[in-house]
């Protein structure tokens, strides 16, 4: 689960005759050679539309560049609890292996899950659990690994301290992922959305970040000009030059090499701050403008603390599952985990509807959604096998990113999955990231954590804030979220049943601030008496009630190479909920042909009011 910091207002990041709005002579071609319908011709390429393949690879990579803020932050914020602050070069080892996980998922999820342009990668919502089960007596860190100077990276006994911390975290997201696939495949998440709405939703979201303030201060106070300069670039790009177009040379077939203005500022206001910001520490470094002794204030904001992990890290390193050993399962891990999946999945659920939206589908069918979050499931899975320390989730600013850049096509992310498997396999690349100086990371980590707690207060407008029920709800929701994970954490020796594993779970669940939060939004929205409008469920399940099985939504979300509509027809798939339904109104083949009862208008767009009559 993650932010946009991107703006989605201008329409089109490209103006004129750029890549985006053109079909430079008729190479964006669309399935089957023919222009879509009205309903998607505010877009470039709409879901079923193919781009040429020199534009899937720049909005590959565009979308990757998207996603780098959240994919790297999560590795980061974990190295510390993992005793892994002082081995930078481990640390591009998570960051490459969330990467390679990354690419997987995104190829399983458009391919086999809900079907929609959507990416995936790590999540914040597992960070809260982690971090909590990483603070219990038995897994904090030993005095000794705080201390660069007492850490040996190479030895057995620094590699076994971190290695049994990760294959802690790889059992219990394992586990908690087979929760989501049942409640995925089994269709029970469309039950459980009857039951959890936006006062739910809101708390919940929101104590994800907000806990994490002490983080980001820390690293941001390692040097606070440098923080505070990233902030500021972050804050410049994303909100006053976003727009602002620059003028970028483009080649077409007609025009050749000409210029056409885009959005710079819009679509990378994260990336362009931090390359500016590691810049400045690289020129400080070198004038020696920063001091040089370890003990010093500003000393990690220097680029050179870690300087060799580029020399130490291989050319090329395939991640594969296990590779940090064999996963260890604990009962107190997997509660804290399934509280983070509960999170992940109801968000999962927004990003479809939102993200259908934008890319001119209809709103997703219940056999869809069941299928993504089963595959949400199953990515998770596998990033458990793969020891990147965290789960995945669908990435909010890369739907965002469909907004701006108009370009809603399916190949355009299995290019940006194929982009992230690549960037896995490089080591070079995971180490490249590993080096970016502590404070730069911090001021990051202050506007992005801002932008997380925003967006799950932001679900707050569809209900009555009016209302004083609403208001007690949210308002002691949070205050406990906070209140009681704080109080936990300095009194731990207060939780003690006689029995170890209990005190454990309990211990978990009353440090995860989004578990505590968000359990009272539920139990107090559900339980206190309250209208559906005024709780804002009326207008949450209109949403959800819109989408009905037609041929367009048959076309969109049905799996491919024909199961479930050439083959794998029988009675018995169609009673699993996560299997395609046949359209409405027809029991063969979806894409049969279709006979339309009026003329055509010369604009060869579908005219208005055009009924099609199933042949």
């Amino acid at each position: 689960m993650n932010s946009a910091i991107t703006s989605c207002e201008h329409p089109k990041p490209l103006r004129g005759d750029g890549v985006l709005n053109s079909h430079e002579g008729g190479q964006g071609r669309k399935k089957d050679g023919q222009p879509r319908g009205l309903s998607s011709s505010h877009l470039a390429y709409s879901i079923l539309d193919i781009p040429p393949w020199y534009l899937c690879i720049f909005l590959g990579v565009q979308h990757f560049l998207t996603a780098l803020g959240g994919l790297v932050a999560v590795p980061l914020i974990l190295a510390k609890d993992l005793c892994l602050q002082h081995d930078p070069l481990t640390q591009s080892y998570l960051i490459s292996t969330i990467f390679f996980v990354s690419g997987i998922c995104t190829l399983l999820q458009v391919f086999l899950g809900v079907r929609l342009p959507i990416l995936q990668g790590g999540t914040f919502a597992f960070l809260a659990p982690s971090l909590a089960m990483l603070s219990l007596p038995t897994w904090k860190c030993p005095t000794w690994t705080l201390n660069a100077s007492l850490v040996n990276t190479s030895s057995p006994e620094f590699t076994e301290e971190w290695q049994k911390r990760i294959r802690e975290l790889q059992g219990a997201i394992m586990v908690a992922s087979c929760v989501q696939m049942l409640v995925g495949f089994s269709g029970l998440i469309g039950f459980l959305m009857r039951f959890i709405g936006p006062l739910t939703i809101a708390p919940t979201i929101s104590l994800v970040a907000l806990p994490l303030f002490d983080s980001a201060g820390n690293d941001a106070g390692i040097h606070w000009g440098i923080a505070a300069t990233t902030i500021f670039l972050i804050v410049l790009f994303s909100q006053y030059l976003k727009n602002i177009a620059v003028p970028v040379p483009v080649y077409g077939r007609e025009k050749k090499c000409h210029t056409s203005k885009f959005y710079l500022f819009q679509v990378f206001p994260v990336l362009l701050a931090l390359c500016i910001s590691w810049l400045l520490c690289f020129v400080l470094t070198v004038t020696n403008a920063l001091p040089s002794a370890p003990a010093a204030y500003g000393y990690l904001a220097r680029t050179d603390t870690k300087g060799d992990v580029l020399s130490q890290a291989p050319w090329f390193r395939f991640p594969y599952p296990g590779q940090w050993g064999l996963p260890t399962i604990s009962l107190a891990g997997v509660f804290g985990i399934i509280a983070g999946v509960i999170s992940s999945m109801v968000e999962s659920v927004g990003d479809y509807y939102a993200c259908a939206r934008l890319v001119g589908a209809p709103p997703p069918p219940k056999h869809a959604i069941n299928r993504g979050i089963g595959i949400e499931g199953l990515g998770c899975l596998l990033a458990g096998a793969w020891g990147t320390g965290n789960g995945t989730t669908s990435y909010s600013e890369n739907v965002g990113a469909l907004g701006i850049t108009r370009v809603g096509s399916r190949m355009v992310i299995v290019a940006a999955g194929c982009v992230l498997l690549l960037m896995g396999v490089f080591g070079k690349i995971g180490a490249a990231f590993a080096t970016i100086p502590t404070p730069v990371i911090g001021g990051m980590f202050l506007v992005m954590f801002g932008v997380i707690t925003a967006v799950g207060i932001s679900n707050l407008q569809y209900v009555d804030m009016n209302s004083s029920r609403n208001l007690f709800i949210f308002g002691f929701s949070i205050y406990c979220g906070l209140a009681v994970p704080n109080w936990v954490n300095k009194n731990p020796e207060r939780l003690h049943t006689g029995i170890l594993q209990l005190d454990q779970v309990i211990q978990v669940l009353l440090t995860t601030g989004m578990f505590v939060g968000g359990f009272l939004g539920f139990l107090l929205d559900n339980t206190i008496p309250g209208s559906l409008e005024e709780r804002g469920l009326l207008a949450w399940n209109q949403i959800q009630e819109e989408s009905e099985e037609t041929t367009k939504v048959s076309e969109v979300y049905s799996l491919p190479w024909g199961m479930g509509t050439r083959f794998c027809t029988s009675s018995c798939t169609r009673c699993l909920p996560f299997w395609p339904r046949l359209a409405r109104g027809g029991t063969g083949e979806v894409g049969a042909s279709q006979l339309t009862l009026c003329s055509r208008d010369p604009s060869e767009e579908r005219p208005k009011g055009a009924t099609d009559t199933r042949m």
